[in-house]
């Protein structure tokens, strides 16, 4: 499968942009339960289920807050397409981190 790329210049740009292309389901880290979570389904379901089809990075310009990465997940086995949202550098956790770690495997 050939993925294209496409540029956003703000995390809201990438999130619609997706949803446009059928990433809707916005997921949700549980990195105590080490659990990635579509509440909407009730479905808890681990990274190893997971594929990360696009990953776009924003650096903050004057606040290291708005350090975002937008990851287009999809799984066959569950049917599913949807966006997660991780702060990266400063406000980034290790619990969270494993769980990204574990999910970028599948690139």
């Amino acid at each position: 499968m050939v993925v294209k790329r496409h540029d956003y210049e703000t995390v809201s740009q990438a999130i619609n942009g997706l949803a446009r292309r059928g990433y809707t389901t916005d997921f949700k880290l549980e990195p105590e339960e080490d659990k990635i979570v579509d509440s909407s389904r009730s479905l808890q379901l681990s990274p190893e289920e997971f594929e990360i089809d696009e990953i776009y990075r924003f650096e903050g310009m004057t606040d290291p807050g708005d350090e975002m990465i937008v990851y287009a997940i999809s799984s066959h086995n569950h049917k599913i397409k949807g966006v997660l949202v991780n702060a990266f550098g400063t406000y980034s956790d290790s619990n969270t981190y494993n769980i990204v770690k574990r999910l970028q495997k599948h690139l």
